[in-house]
């Protein structure tokens, strides 16, 4: 499960991803439309800005944005920098391997397979989903139009 600080994350940047090119957006308008607690939001963007996805203007006209267009953004890079890794188990990941304490022989342990099915499949999803794709799904879904949800396959 993704926590509430990767949930608030998301909307914040689906926010700031309809308001791409228009300048900064204050964290209060942020917070205000979102539902988000304003301290919580100030430390979640802190965190998106360590990690490159926002940036923020100081002052008069300031406020956060993101660094790069929104269909070029994520939702697995979000998740990764809220969350960190998206394997179950260390001896999964991609990018954060580290074999098991208990393991016998990581070869063959079935339970890493699978983990590994695990890992690939929900990260082919969420790396080919990005910030445009979900403000564009949204949209839609508010204009009454019914999107089928594509089939994957694990």
């Amino acid at each position: 499960m993704i926590s509430k600080k990767t949930k608030y994350c998301l909307r914040a940047l689906y926010l700031l991803a309809r308001h791409y090119g228009n300048g900064p957006v204050l964290v209060q308008h942020i917070a205000d439309e979102e539902f988000i607690p304003k301290k919580f939001l100030e430390l979640i963007l802190l965190t998106a800005k360590a990690g490159g996805l926002v940036d923020s203007k100081p002052g008069r006209g300031g406020g956060y944005h993101l660094t790069t267009a929104p269909d070029k953004v994520t939702v697995g890079q979000v998740i990764r920098l809220m969350e960190g890794p998206l394997a179950p188990l260390p001896c999964a990941s991609e990018t954060a391997y580290r074999r098991c304490d208990e393991c016998i022989d990581e070869k063959t342990c079935g339970t890493r397979m699978v983990m590994r099915k695990v890992r690939n499949a929900t990260a082919e999803i969420l790396d080919n989903i990005t910030l445009a794709d979900v403000c564009h799904s949204v949209d839609r879904m508010k204009q009454g139009v019914e999107e089928a949800d594509p089939m994957y396959f694990i």
